[in-house]
């Protein structure tokens, strides 16, 4: 499965930077759907999420992968999280 309209490679936030499955984070839409946040170069995603935010980078033709592990119904290019939604420096 591949979209001509992404690129080839893309940059996705993630939960946890040190667990051995590594969970890409989705986000609910307004409307109720559930977005997967994806990011076309690291420096978009230091942008969008802060630069404490753990990410993967990932082939798109992989993406029905991921689908399949968590399932989503849009995906947002090179989009922002609110500052109250980002990763900080600290763990608690």
């Amino acid at each position: 499965m591949t979209n001509p309209s992404l690129p080839p490679v893309l940059y996705l936030p993630t939960s946890d930077a040190s667990g051995e499955q590594t969970n890409v984070e989705l986000r609910r839409t307004e409307d109720g759907r559930v977005a997967l946040i994806a990011f076309s170069a690291v420096d978009r995603l230091v942008y969008g999420c802060g630069e404490h935010q753990p990410w993967v980078m990932v082939r798109t033709e992989h993406l029905d992968k991921i689908y399949e592990a968590q399932p989503y119904d849009v995906i947002m290019l090179d989009g922002f999280i609110p500052d109250e939604l980002r990763h900080t420096g600290s763990r608690a």
